[in-house]
């Protein structure tokens, strides 16, 4: 579940993102200060709450962190306006230190890789790279499904080449590490960067 906020340049709406609508044509039905975001089969892949600061205080802009209570006061404010759905709370970072166990040539592209990352204790994910400096046993920074990065674009699982992918190995430049470098390539950790630890963009 990905929650953003900005005041200044979108208004006192708080969006909600819980699934990827796959770019399918979407509908949204509204009652009150609550909309709902659905597919046109009916999967309901985002929430709007608008005037939210008659309601919640919401630190910070862009993707931001609610509280369990919080996600309790969006379930009322959901239920009062006549939705059956509950948000389920997810506290789980999304942007994390990696461990690039394993790396292969992709067998259809001459600059892909396919690798298999470790994200946390037991957890690897595969992920197809571009980036040219991509190696195994690197520690790296991951954006897995459901990231927000700092320029908004949100990361999903998909198919690159027929290989399917869980997620981004990211750059500096991704991340908005300051004074980042404008030649491409992924963000190497030293190697006693924890596996499975958030990472903090525009660090």
């Amino acid at each position: 579940m990905i929650t953003a906020y900005n005041k200044e340049h979108v208004g006192d709406t708080l969006m909600v993102i819980i699934a990827n609508d796959n770019e399918l044509e979407n509908k949204v039905e509204r009652k009150g200060n609550v909309a709902r975001v659905q597919t046109i089969e009916g999967t309901v892949v985002a929430w709007n709450f608008f005037h939210v600061s008659d309601y919640l205080t919401i630190e910070g802009a862009g993707q931001v962190s609610l509280t369990d209570e919080q996600i309790t006061e969006l379930n009322r404010l959901i239920k009062q306006a006549g939705f059956e759905e509950e948000l389920v709370a997810d506290n789980e970072p999304k942007i994390v230190v990696g461990f690039v166990k394993g790396c292969k040539k992709h067998p259809d592209s001459d600059h892909l890789s396919i690798t298999q990352t470790e994200v946390a204790p037991g957890e690897v994910l595969q992920i197809v790279c571009g980036a040219p400096n991509i190696k195994a046993g690197q520690k790296v920074v991951v954006a897995k499904p459901g990231a927000m990065m700092p320029d908004g674009l949100v990361i999903w699982s998909g198919v690159l080449r027929g290989v399917e992918s869980y997620g981004m190995i990211c750059s500096a430049k991704e991340l908005q590490v300051p004074n980042a470098p404008e030649k491409k390539g992924i963000l190497e950790l030293p190697f006693d960067a924890v596996v499975g630890e958030a990472f903090t963009v525009g660090a």
